[in-house]
C-alpha cells in the first residue's frame, strides 16, 4: 500500500463496509478443490478493480507459520495486481516491500537455479521489472561469492565514531555536531578504547578471528590524527586481525581529510577509505548542510591518492533538495573522472529524525529521482562497474534503491556480508548494534549499544557486560 499509494495510511473498521468508498480495500479467501483464491478488490480515486492471487489449498493445513507465509504472499499479490490496474503502471521493484531483495535470487540459486531463472523467478513471482531483477542477480552473484571467503569461526567488526562537523538534513543516523559536542570526543575514546579490549579479549576466548574490519559514523576523520593513531593502535593490538582480507575506514567529509590523517590511516594497513561527496553541486551542498565546496572534493581525493590509497570509495545521492537530474548527472560524471574503485549511489529515503523529514524541503520529484538512478545504471555499466550489493530503505524516493558499485575484483566484503547478514558483526560504540548470525540455524540475534554518546557513556558497564551475550550465542558451538 505505502509502495503504490505513498500518500495512504492504513485504517481497521470495526465493521466490514458493504461498499468500498473513497480509498479502500477488501480481502476474501475461498477454496475451490485444490486451490485457494485470495481475491483483493481496491478502490481508489474514483476506481475500483480486482486483483487474485491462488496457491495449493493444502499449504492451508500446513504449520500456522507456513499458512501465514502463504497468504501474506497472496494477499499482497492480490492487492498488487488490483492496485497497479488502477495506476496504470508497476513500479520497478513490483510487489517486493523488504529491503534485502538480493535474499530472494541467492537462495534461488542456493537452489541449484541459474542466474537467468532466478531472475526470471523475480520477474514472474514478484513483478520485478528486468533492469531491476538483473541488478538483484549481479549482487546475489557477488553474494554467494562472498560467502566462499567466510569461514565458521570468523566475525566481521563495526566501529562507529559518531561526530560530523555539521548533521546533514538528511541524516537520521546517530550522530553529534562537533561544534557542539567537542568536550564529549576524548571521553567518547576511553570509552570506546575499553570496549574494544573486552572484545578482543573475548573473541580470542571464542576461537573467533575478524574477516572484514569496518569503522564508520558519523565521521571518523573528526578525530585528530593522535586520537586516530591512539585508537588503531588498540585495535591493532586488542582484535583477532590475523585473518582480516579488509580495513575499511569512512574518512567521509572532505574538510576532515588531511595528509597527517591519512598517513596515520596508511601506517596502520587500512587499505580502504571513503571519500563521499553525496554531490558536487554546490547550491545543492548547501541544502543539505554541508560546509565544504564542490572542489574540496577532488583535492582530498587527490591527497588520498598522494598519500598511497589504492582503493576508495565515493557516494552519491539520488534525489536531494535543490537537485536535478542535469545536476545529478554532472556530479556522476564528475565522481567518474576521477576514476574510484567503488561508487556508492544512494536514493534519498526520508528518514525519522531527519531535519529534512521535520521541515521538508524542495525535493525533485519521484520521475526525476528515477531518471538519475536510470543514468546511474547506464553510465557505471559502461564504465566497466559492476554491481555488488543493493538495499532498500522504508520513505525511499521513487521506490527505488542504494546499489555498490565496484570495480571487477574490489567489491568491499563488509558490505556484502552486512547487507545479507552473511556472518556476525559485532559492533562497537554509540549507535552500534551487534548482529550475531547462526547461518546453518537461519538464527539472527541483535544486541544493539546505547544509541547517543552520552548515553554510551552512562552506560558502559552494562555494554561490556553484555560481551558475554556474544559468548552465549556461540557456547553451543564450542
Amino acid at each position: 500500500m505505502l509502495t503504490l499509494f505513498p500518500g495512504e495510511r492504513p485504517e481497521y473498521p470495526e465493521e466490514l463496509p458493504h461498499t468500498l468508498e473513497g480509498a479502500a480495500a477488501r480481502f476474501a479467501l475461498t477454496v475451490s478443490g485444490d486451490t485457494a483464491v485470495l481475491t483483493a478488490t481496491v478502490a481508489w480515486g474514483g476506481q475500483t478493480r480486482e486483483g487474485t492471487a491462488s496457491f495449493p489449498a493444502a499449504a492451508l493445513d500446513e504449520a500456522p507459520e507456513r499458512v501465514y507465509h502463504a497468504v501474506q504472499h497472496a494477499l499482497k499479490l492480490a492487492f498488487y495486481r488490483a492496485g497497479t490496474a488502477i495506476l496504470g503502471a508497476e513500479p520497478p521493484w513490483g510487489a517486493l516491500t523488504g529491503v534485502r531483495p538480493v535474499k530472494l535470487p541467492t537462495r534461488a540459486m542456493r537452489r541449484g537455479l541459474t542466474p537467468e531463472q532466478a531472475q526470471t523467478e523475480l520477474e514472474r513471482e514478484y513483478r520485478v521489472s528486468p533492469v531491476r531483477a538483473a541488478l538483484a542477480v549481479d549482487c546475489a552473484r557477488a553474494s554467494l561469492a562472498a560467502g566462499d571467503r567466510l569461514g565458521p569461526r570468523q566475525v566481521s567488526v563495526y566501529v562507529g565514531i559518531p561526530f560530523c562537523p555539521t548533521r546533514c538534513a538528511y541524516c537520521s543516523f546517530v550522530s553529534a555536531d562537533t561544534a557542539r559536542a567537542a568536550g564529549l570526543i576524548g571521553p567518547y575514546l576511553e570509552a570506546l578504547l575499553e570496549e574494544v579490549e573486552r572484545t578482543g579479549a573475548l573473541l580470542r576466548r571464542l576461537g573467533l578471528g575478524v574477516r572484514s574490519f569496518y569503522m564508520g559514523g558519523g565521521t571518523p576523520t573528526t578525530l585528530t590524527a593522535p586520537q586516530m593513531d591512539t585508537l588503531l593502535s588498540r585495535i591493532r593490538s586488542e582484535l583477532p586481525l590475523e585473518d582480516c582480507l579488509e580495513y575499511t575506514v569512512e574518512a567521509g567529509r572532505p574538510d576532515t581529510i588531511t595528509r597527517e590523517k591519512l598517513e596515520v590511516l596508511k601506517k596502520h594497513g587500512v587499505a580502504r577509505i571513503s571519500i563521499n561527496p553525496q554531490t558536487l553541486e554546490g547550491e545543492v551542498l548547501a541544502a543539505i548542510g554541508r560546509k565544504h565546496a564542490p572542489g574540496d572534493i577532488p583535492a582530498a581525493y587527490a591527497l588520498a591518492r598522494e598519500a598511497g590509497f589504492d582503493c576508495i570509495n565515493m557516494d552519491l545521492i539520488a534525489g536531494l533538495p535543490r537537485d536535478s537530474f542535469d545536476g545529478f548527472r554532472r556530479s556522476l560524471e564528475g565522481v567518474l573522472a576521477l576514476d574510484p574503485e567503488n561508487v556508492t549511489v544512494h536514493t534519498l529515503a526520508l528518514k525519522k529524525g531527519s531535519r529534512l523529514m521535520e521541515e521538508g524541503g524542495p525535493l525533485p520529484p519521484g520521475e526525476e529521482t528515477a531518471r538519475m538512478l536510470d543514468f546511474s545504471l547506464d553510465a557505471l555499466r559502461g564504465r566497466g562497474y559492476l554491481p555488488y550489493y543493493l538495499y532498500r530503505q522504508k520513505y525511499m524516493s521513487g521506490s527505488l534503491e542504494n546499489v555498490g558499485w565496484a570495480k571487477p575484483g574490489r567489491e568491499s566484503l563488509y558490505n556484502i556480508v552486512m547487507m545479507e547478514e552473511l556472518q556476525t558483526v559485532v559492533s562497537l560504540g554509540a549507535g552500534g548494534v551487534t548482529k550475531l548470525v547462526d547461518p546453518a540455524a537461519g538464527r539472527i540475534l541483535r544486541l544493539p549499544n546505547p544509541k547517543y554518546p552520552h548515553e554510551y557513556l552512562s552506560g558502559l558497564d552494562k555494554v561490556l557486560a553484555r560481551k558475554e551475550d556474544i559468548a552465549d550465542f556461540y557456547r553451543p558451538s564450542l
